[in-house]
């Protein structure tokens, strides 16, 4: 018996906790502002201008830079190695699990960004003028995938449901790593009319990523989110306040089977036997000492926003 038990003891590394994961949001967050000041000074030299297709296109590779640079730096200085960050192998069903849950956010909460731009607009919000997509006409909508999709899917999961929530999942816990991973994904971006929908995707994403003990199913809900909406501008199935082009019948039947498929999707996930991970004493405090440079900037960043001081 003690033999059988030592054969499926798991040693888990040390550095493997949640002050690693504060470390690699603070990192990301400094490498992201270096390399957009870096592309910022290459854009007043080469003269382009702002919504222009390559002022879009240059502006989406920043954050894939600066997390690849965030990634290897915090495996470096804490020593931690990829595939302790990098989980891939999973149950097929945590990929139904997936598309029911993606389904579900696109489908029936799309209304929350909405809403939230009307209630930020009533302390003085405007949002960023020009569009966020290049020109999707003919084939340019394969570059436009490969750059708002692939590589969003692949970077940010790695740092956020990859290196952040393995990392603090050790220290904090499974569910204050879920809330504290949507809290971080969605500060990251910075719009604040997204902010909750991004938070609760984050969160949805994180708790797939918890269940599975996998990265890959969070990466497929997040290249089938930004597709869909790159493939939905080409089509252009988007009327000029942002929303589906449709009927309201149709919309009301649509966001009721996506809304079924979000419940079902958590509910199913709810239920599942994949044990979580306690709190350790010192754990949220740990990753919130490491995280405060990150947080700091981006909180700044993201209250300038909002007053329109970007």
């Amino acid at each position: 018996m003690e033999n059988s038990a030592n054969e499926n003891f798991i040693e888990v590394n040390p550095r493997l906790n949640s002050r690693s994961g504060g470390f690699a949001y603070s990192a990301a967050t400094v490498f992201y502002f270096a390399v957009s000041l870096i592309v910022s000074i290459i854009f007043i030299a080469a003269k382009v201008k702002s919504g222009t297709d390559a002022y879009l296109y240059i502006s989406y590779l920043v954050s894939p830079v600066a997390i690849s640079a965030c990634v290897a730096t915090t495996l470096k200085v804490r020593k931690v190695k990829f595939k302790e960050v990098f989980p891939v192998k999973c149950h097929p069903k945590y990929y139904a699990i997936g598309l029911l849950l993606i389904f579900g956010l696109l489908f029936s909460l799309s209304w929350i960004n909405a809403v939230s731009l009307k209630f930020f607009q009533l302390f003085g919000y405007k949002p960023r003028e020009g569009g966020y997509l290049p020109n999707l006409s003919g084939g340019l909508v394969v570059p436009a995938l490969i750059v708002i999709a692939v590589l969003p899917s692949l970077f940010e999961e790695t740092l956020f449901r990859g290196v952040i929530l393995n990392c603090c999942e050790n220290g904090m816990g499974s569910i204050r790593t879920i809330f504290v991973v949507g809290f971080c994904f969605s500060l990251f971006h910075g719009s604040p009319e997204q902010t909750v929908y991004q938070f609760l995707a984050g969160c949805v994403f994180a708790f797939l990523a918890v269940r599975s003990r996998s990265i890959l199913p969070s990466v497929m809900m997040h290249f089938i989110n930004n597709a869909v909406i790159v493939i939905f501008g080409a089509c252009n199935l988007y009327d000029e306040a942002g929303n589906l082009a449709m009927s309201q019948t149709a919309n009301i039947i649509l966001i009721v089977f996506s809304a079924c498929a979000l419940i079902g999707g958590l509910i199913w996930l709810i239920l599942d036997k994949t044990p979580l991970k306690k709190c350790q004493k010192g754990g949220v405090k740990g990753f919130f000492i490491f995280a405060s440079v990150g947080i700091a900037i981006l909180g700044l960043t993201w209250i300038l926003a909002l007053f329109g001081v970007s």
